[in-house]
């Protein structure tokens, strides 16, 4: 057994019906010319199903031990419980693929097996496919979920891979090619660990930055520390402040990556400080149309990545900035500004801590929500 660091063991232990922990991706794909459907899909399917020797974790299953949670693995993993093949109704929009992918998100995955699935989706129109991927936060963030859809394309039609992405030779062979097989972890040795505060003063000998960022985070809470949010000060009421079910609905939007680029150009700014504006604009449009747009702006976690470069070993190396997404102002220009500085003040107490200290920061500062939920 291996056992599972606190990041992402919060992950599991915040999991309810309402709030699934589990992250998904739908992504899309054009035939090869000359392909048959059902050859191409048949093979494809047996491909990934024929996968016997996982990278970690995706051969485990969560089991509970006396001094936390733990990755055993599983000896009898059922493939075709988690390789799957599905098909739309006529006509085969993006519609019905939205909805098939609402309904499958919904469902909490199963924990006595390893925590992912995948689905293989025809009857798509002009020769598409999707495939619709669902892994638990436990196993995966977001620049790690990146690397496995990396590892498991290719730019070549005429040259599949050979080999399931979940699949230890796919591990290897991408950290190869991309890093040249040396890889580093971020994730701090917590082999004495009996929580945080004896990791801390065992293990860091950081006493005077972690305690630095942690008075910063808590002067924010009372509005003292400049342009640094934090999720509880001044949160106003809307519709969208309630509680949620467990459904979910999946939709999309299409945007010219180029006019995102030229945003990021002459503003000074990153793509996710763009796209954090243009949920901002929408939210405010919407709030403005049921004539309930709050005094107080609007608050929004934005996933941060804590990963070391070279690092495709951690489940999670993620953090998370509150954004002061500046639904209370009118001009465009300075809600961006306004997102910038939120998410620059974020990143530099971020930046003052190592690796090491980041996550531990993280973990500290996300405590409270997981001791309440």
């Amino acid at each position: 057994m291996r056992r599972i660091d606190l990041t992402s063991a919060g992950f599991l232990l915040l999991e309810k019906r309402e709030t699934p922990m589990h992250v998904g991706g739908v992504n899309l794909f054009t035939l090869p010319d000359g392909a048959d459907e059902q050859e191409f899909l048949t093979a494809l399917r047996t491909q990934l199903r024929d996968c016997r020797d996982f990278r970690k974790p995706f051969g485990d299953y969560v089991v509970t031990g006396k001094t936390g949670l733990y990755w055993e693995k599983d000896e009898h993993i059922d493939m075709d419980y988690h390789v799957r093949h599905s098909a739309l109704p006529s006509p085969g929009r993006y519609r019905e693929l939205f909805s098939l992918a609402s309904r499958l998100h919904t469902t909490l995955l199963d924990r006595t097996r390893p925590l992912w699935e995948m689905h293989i989706i025809e009857g798509l129109q002009d020769r598409q496919f999707a495939v619709y991927s669902k892994i638990h936060h436990a196993a995966i963030d977001g620049v790690g979920a990146m690397h496995i859809t990396q590892a498991m394309c290719t730019e070549e039609p005429s040259a599949p891979l050979g080999y399931a992405p979940y699949s230890q030779e796919a591990y290897e062979a991408y950290k190869q090619e991309r890093f040249g097989g040396a890889t580093s972890t971020a994730a701090p040795n917590k082999r004495d660990m009996r929580n945080v505060l004896e990791a801390l003063k065992q293990q860091y000998d950081s006493g005077m930055n972690l305690a630095t960022a942690m008075r910063r985070f808590g002067l924010a809470f009372v509005g003292r520390s400049g342009n640094l949010a934090v999720p509880w000060h001044n949160v106003p009421k809307t519709s969208i402040n309630t509680r949620v079910s467990g459904a979910r609905r999946f939709v999309a939007q299409t945007f010219a990556f180029e006019r995102v680029k030229n945003i990021c150009k002459s503003m000074d700014a990153t793509v996710n400080d763009v796209v954090l504006a243009m949920c901002a604009g929408a939210l405010r449009r919407y709030l403005l149309s049921r004539d309930e747009l709050p005094r107080h702006s609007l608050k929004a976690m934005a996933p941060v990545s804590l990963r070391e470069e070279g690092d495709v070993d951690s489940s999670n190396a993620v953090g998370f900035i509150t954004a002061d997404m500046a639904t209370n102002i009118y001009d465009p220009e300075k809600r961006l500004r306004t997102i910038q500085q939120s998410m620059r003040a974020g990143k530099d107490l971020l930046r003052e801590l190592s690796p090491a200290e980041a996550a531990l920061f993280m973990q500290l500062t996300q405590l409270p929500a997981l001791l309440t939920s």
